[in-house]
């Protein structure tokens, strides 16, 4: 596999190989990034989903970041923040509105203004029927002042940040032609290769946050913090669902770039609703909700855990558990992008 990002390091090309292979020797291994240190995950309790009790506890979080990491949040050179929301599940299992508009409110008050507080999205339908684009029968939004920027326009992809990947795109022709669409309307087989990455987030901001919704997936596992982040985040990326081998590597490689990593925040998810089967596509029968707000910057951390309670659902309802074969976390992991390890003592409540 050849992996080419602007200012991409051979090491990682290296890293990707053995990915691919499944196989990371000694040799090899001693020249990966060490692994990440391990930091905490928080946890606040919701009394309701109520937009109150919403920005009450996301401020508890973000207050126990800024007091973890010893600086406070502020508006940096560019004065601008970016968040990543996840819709493409559609009505029902989205982020929630009220969590948007909690960290909103938690950044204002960090000193971002309305207008530099910009949301990102993939579909510009299920953003518009989730409630992030306006309403065309009230022509209404809750986010008004906000810029949304809808991927697929394909206003937001830069030439010079892709990933190239062995698997084309004619692989999977219907979505393929959409997804390419702006970059250039006469590809070579090359140029389907390549997934393009919306640069919005680590170009444009001072850093970002990740609003991933949780489901399973029958590819990657879990559909979380790491997928929102990269194949959520990019163009002509319908090619990896359909193979099992490519899309853990892709995710994981996307993932460790390191102007994308630089500028990521923190990933905050809600558990008001994830699904333990049968996603991404929404299905109310295999759906829970628990009272519950997690805060890290560790996105390994926080997909590992919600793939123990994926796990013990599907167990509790007879189905199966994720295969061992999909080693998504595993190869993040390696790249250095987070650790599934001490998750027992680096959770932590954010009580007062």
């Amino acid at each position: 596999m050849r992996l080419a990002f602007s200012r991409f390091s051979p090491l990682r090309s290296l890293a990707a190989l053995a990915i691919v292979a499944t196989i990371v020797s000694p040799a090899l291994r001693a020249q990966l990034p060490p692994p990440a240190a391990p930091v905490p995950v928080w946890e606040s309790t919701l009394p309701t989903y109520e937009l109150a009790d919403y920005a009450r506890e996301v401020e508890l979080l973000v207050q126990k970041y800024e007091a973890s990491v010893g600086q406070p949040i502020v508006p940096g050179e560019k004065r601008r923040v970016g968040i990543k929301i996840y819709t493409d599940s559609g009505p029902g299992l989205a982020t929630p509105v009220p969590l948007v508009k909690a960290i909103i409110a938690s950044l204002e008050r960090r000193g971002f203004t309305r207008e530099n507080i910009f949301l990102v999205g993939l579909n510009q339908l299920r953003l518009r029927l989730t409630g992030f684009l306006p309403s065309l029968v009230s022509g209404r939004t809750p986010f008004e002042g906000h810029p949304v920027y809808v991927l697929e326009s394909g206003r937001y992809y830069d030439p010079v940040w892709f990933y190239d990947s062995p698997l084309p795109s004619r692989f999977d022709p219907v979505f393929a032609e959409k997804q390419v669409e702006g970059i250039d309307g006469d590809t070579s087989v090359e140029q389907d290769r390549k997934s393009f990455l919306a640069t919005p987030l680590f170009l444009e901001a001072d850093f970002w946050i990740n609003l991933p919704v949780y489901t399973d997936h029958p590819v990657l596992g879990v559909n979380g913090a790491l997928v929102n982040a990269t194949l959520w985040n990019a163009s002509n990326t319908a090619r990896f669902f359909r193979s099992p081998a490519n899309a853990p590597a892709a995710v994981a490689e996307m993932s460790a770039i390191p102007e994308l990593r630089q500028t990521w925040l923190f990933t905050i998810a809600s558990l008001e609703r994830y699904q333990f089967i049968g996603g991404p596509y929404f299905n109310s029968l295999y759906t829970r909700s628990e009272p519950r707000i997690w805060l890290s910057s560790d996105p390994v951390a926080l997909d590992t855990l919600m793939l123990g309670r994926i796990n013990e659902w599907r167990k509790r309802t007879g189905f199966q558990p994720v295969s061992d074969e999909i080693r998504t976390l595993e190869f993040a992991e390696i790249l250095g992008v987070g650790t599934k390890s001490t998750l027992d003592t680096r959770f932590l409540k954010a009580a007062p």
